[in-house]
């Protein structure tokens, strides 16, 4: 009997030491967490997708376009219905996003000749040194190596769709089978389940989807080809008054190409970016497009009918890509759920620019013009941001770094430009910006002239060079679309002179060079 009371004492022991190891352990993790959360050390997830149009987004305001995952953002966190980007296009747009910085600042200023210079400080080089494990995985598009991260796997240039090449840290090349969405969601996967999980992170995954020439997985092709979308309102702009606009080399109508961007064309396969799909790939999309093909012949369109047509195949492609990044951004959040990552995760779902889908009869970005300038923004960030609600203050993608900054409780350097939105969080009516500045360069890409301006409520002023000099003025309260150019029409006398004097104040306070001598030239020749 001794024996036996020996023996279920020591079992009895064992059991209890068990439970008490077991829920230090939990205590431990929670306390982690929690100690984590006090000390303002959140994980940090920004997705960064390419060319996404708000106006393609449920959160957004889209009956047609679904997108339950990005939406379910929204519902945990916050929309942002006035975000922004300082100069709208890929390269420079990320570069803005790592800085914090201008365009003229961090000297990545186009796609055509900049190269970024890594030495700079950046975000994640502070994140890093203040303990972070950093990574930045899929599209990188800025010319030089990442520097600062723990780990990156990037695309080389603007990537492949199917079986694309990823740069790895070690330098080397591979080329991987599948499509880029999935892939850069795997990989973000596998380096969230290979990091040292003592140590908060900051993951930028960054999305090649939507970008042309919109080639969707074989799971989504046809998804929306039963829906007939109606033409935007100034679909057939004829550009009066705006020199610049009429001008330009990106409508549907004449720049959008029957082969590379809407995969007609079949018996020459090689200029749709067919040569990398594997047989199994080449079985399902060559015949989904051959058929597109055969009743496009049929139809024998010419004329408006003709151009509809485009309008309405690259809505269809555009949107059947799109699906893949809903996707893997819900596959991104329900990991952060089954690995008990949510509560103490920042999220941040966002576009590197706004884009065109068919406004003004484009395709496209580059415009200081609403589609174009204005991006996507969501956040999550539990126990910050309350659920299901609207920022309506006007944020850029200048006020990423700071933000990231701030939530982590590193300070942010006094070169950064960008403001913190945690702010706009903590108080209802935080001080904040009323006017945006906006610059953009590049000369060479769909024939869009260079121009810089501000934003305000309700108006906006642009100032264009090189191509096209002048100036356009817009009241966006009775013209949404930018269509009416008020520059120089009787009655708006003193709000231009207004909106100029601010100008000025802006270019003085960001420092853009280039910007104040055009103004002082003009001001001489008067």
């Amino acid at each position: 009997m001794k024996e036996i009371l020996h023996n279920l004492y020591h079992r009895s022991m064992k059991k209890i030491i068990l439970l008490l190891t077991s829920a230090c352990f939990l205590l431990g993790v929670r306390g982690q967490v929690n100690a984590n959360k006090k000390a303002g050390r959140p994980n940090i997830v920004i997705i960064i997708s390419d060319d996404h149009a708000y106006q393609a987004i449920g959160a957004y305001g889209s009956t047609l376009a679904k997108t339950p995952n990005i939406d379910r953002l929204a519902k945990e966190g916050a929309v942002f219905k006035k975000a922004y980007v300082t100069n709208s296009i890929c390269g420079p747009s990320r570069a803005v996003i790592l800085t914090g910085k201008y365009s003229h600042k961090n000297g990545f200023i186009d796609n055509d000749k900049s190269v970024f210079d890594g030495s700079q400080q950046t975000f994640i080089k502070q994140l890093t040194q203040a303990g972070y494990q950093t990574a930045w995985i899929g599209k990188w598009h800025l010319t030089s190596m990442p520097e600062g991260f723990s780990y990156f796997r990037i695309l080389p240039g603007q990537g492949q769709y199917y079986n694309p090449d990823f740069l790895l840290a070690d330098g080397k090349k591979q080329r991987f089978e599948g499509y880029v969405s999935n892939l850069i969601e795997d990989f973000s996967e596998d380096w969230l389940n290979q990091r040292d999980s003592s140590k908060p992170f900051c993951l930028v995954i960054g999305h090649k989807a939507v970008h042309r020439s919109w080639l969707p997985d074989t799971v989504d092709l046809g998804r929306y080809d039963r829906v007939n979308f109606p033409l935007p309102p100034n679909f057939y702009d004829d550009y009066k008054s705006r020199k610049a606009a009429a001008i330009q080399d990106m409508s549907i109508s004449k720049t959008m190409a029957m082969d590379f961007d809407l995969k007609m064309k079949m018996n020459d396969s090689a200029k749709l970016g067919f040569e990398r799909l594997n047989p199994n790939q080449r079985k399902v999309i060559e015949p989904y497009y051959q058929k597109i093909e055969d009743d496009l012949k049929e139809r024998k369109l010419v004329g408006n009918a003709l151009t509809e047509w485009k309008f309405q195949r690259y809505m269809k492609d555009y949107l059947n890509t799109a699906q893949s990044i809903d996707r893997n951004v819900g596959r991104t959040l329900d990991y952060l759920d089954k690995h008990h990552l949510k509560e103490n995760t920042l999220v941040i779902y966002m576009s590197d620019q706004g884009f065109y889908l068919g406004e003004h009869g484009w395709f496209d970005k580059r415009w200081m013009y609403e589609e174009s300038f204005r991006t996507p923004m969501l956040m999550r960030y539990p126990g910050v941001v309350t659920p299901n609600s609207t920022i309506n203050q006007m944020v850029m993608n200048l006020d990423i770094a700071p933000t990231m900054l701030d939530a982590a409780g590193v300070a942010v350097p006094a070169e950064v430009q960008g403001k913190s939105m945690l702010p706009l969080f903590r108080k209802q009516h935080a001080p904040w910006r009323n006017e945006l500045y906006y610059h953009y360069y590049e000369t060479t890409v769909h024939n869009v002239s260079p121009h810089f301006g501000i934003k305000t409520n309700p108006y906006k002023l642009i100032r264009f060079y090189e191509k096209v000099t002048g100036w356009e003025l817009y009241d966006l309260s009775t013209d949404p679309h930018e269509m009416n150019n008020l520059y120089g029409k009787k009655g708006f006398e003193k709000i231009t002179a207004w909106l100029k004097q601010q100008l000025n104040k802006l270019i003085d306070e960001y420092d853009d060079a280039e910007a104040k001598q055009l103004l002082k030239e003009e001001l001489k020749m008067k």
